[in-house]
């Protein structure tokens, strides 16, 4: 285990280590094509140049922000903060967006100035040459961070990607009017910054959306789910599992909770030492921080067994997808009431209401002196 949690540790080093390398390439590489672009720009008159040049100024205040993010993300847990500071990668994505979509919309308003008040500008070979150069750089930008994104599965480094790859297609958008402009006589300097702005403001607008989502909590990845369902299901006396729930706090920081059917059978010291069992054995596979909630169910009794099998059968005449649990057979001979619980996938058009109604009318109809107690909720259910 403390392996395990070491082995952990070192990988989190490395990973902020390597966020804080890129923060600074990125600084360096933004600082000179910036430095170039803008000198060029204003030199020969060209906005679209310029306005590319202060593109790559305000990458320079991104990396700087990313940079920040991952020192502050590498941070341990403390009193303030006890499940630790992995969201601060979502806080500096958010950040770098709205400093995307600033630069986007003050380019576009030049841009469109410029359209309808167009300026003599001067074609020179310098001009070709620096923007060429930075989209060969930016390219190299794009690779390496793109890498490094799916390695650390870090959406700092996924959304600098982004930028980068969005820079390298309106660089090479001003370069085309740039050529169209001095061989036909066409002015196109606005007209090119326009394009840019728009790339500039839908890189700016993704990025701004899955730092957003992230921050609001997203539903984690079907296969994530699959893999925690299986290695539960795996344990000796598990007969079932239900509300499983999966918060992250970041990359690689997961927390989960679970429901754990077990046979009522079960000594409640085995009981135990199951759910602590399965928690240990998820932390030391994942380091997913689990905690096991035992539910002691009837079976092995024909009567309960029945009622359970046609409560489940009168669920699929609903809907196939709702899945049936924590399924207790309350009272005696004169009266039963059959309490449960119903899993109801989220793109299921009838209500909680309706389908805890439908079966208690169609269970009540086939078995006498009977009601039930449902409780239906929302889940996500493969």
């Amino acid at each position: 285990m403390e392996k395990a949690r070491s082995s952990r540790t070192d990988a989190n080093a490395i990973r902020v280590r390597a966020g804080i390398f890129s923060g600074i390439l990125g600084i360096v590489c933004n600082t000179l094509l910036a430095g170039a672009k803008i000198a060029v720009g204003a030199l020969f008159g060209m906005l679209s140049v310029l306005a590319d040049g202060v593109n790559n100024l305000t990458d320079c205040g991104s990396n700087a922000v990313s940079l920040i993010g991952f020192k502050v993300s590498g941070k341990p847990a403390d009193k303030e903060h006890p499940f630790g500071h992995r969201r601060a990668e979502s806080v500096s994505a958010l950040i770098v967006s709205v400093i995307v979509l600033a630069v986007a919309a003050e380019l576009a308003v030049q841009s469109v100035q410029r359209i309808f008040a167009p300026e003599e500008s001067d074609f020179s070979v310098a001009l070709v040459i620096v923007l060429a150069a930075s989209v060969a750089v930016k390219l190299g930008l794009f690779a390496f961070n793109f890498i490094l994104a799916r390695r650390m599965r870090s959406e700092v480094l996924k959304a600098t990607a982004l930028d980068s790859v969005t820079d390298c297609i309106a660089t090479t958008t001003v370069l085309a009017c740039l050529l169209i402009s001095h061989y036909t006589g066409v002015a196109l300097d606005g007209y090119a910054g326009v394009v840019v702005a728009a790339f500039i403001a839908f890189a700016g607008g993704s990025i701004l959306k899955e730092a957003v989502s992230k921050l609001l909590g997203t539903a984690p990845d079907h296969e994530t789910v699959r893999a925690l369902q299986e290695r539960i299901r795996a344990f000796d006396g598990v007969r079932g599992l239900h509300d499983l729930t999966v918060h992250s706090y970041g990359a690689d920081k997961l927390y989960a909770t679970v429901h754990v059917e077990v046979d009522s059978a079960m000594p409640i010291m085995a009981a135990h030492d199951l759910a602590d069992a399965i928690e240990k054995a998820e932390e030391k596979a994942t380091g997913t921080q689990l905690t096991v909630h035992i539910d002691p169910l009837v079976y092995g009794d024909e009567r309960v067994d029945r009622l359970r099998a046609e409560t489940e059968q009168a669920a699929a005449r609903i809907d196939p997808r709702l899945h049936v649990h924590d399924f207790r057979v309350v009272g005696g001979s004169a009266h039963t009431n059959l309490v449960f619980e119903v899993a109801v996938p989220f793109d299921c058009a009838l209500s909680e209401r309706e389908i805890t109604e439908r079966l208690r009318a169609d269970i009540c109809a086939r078995e006498a002196n009977t009601d039930v107690v449902a409780t239906a909720e929302r889940q996500d259910i493969e």
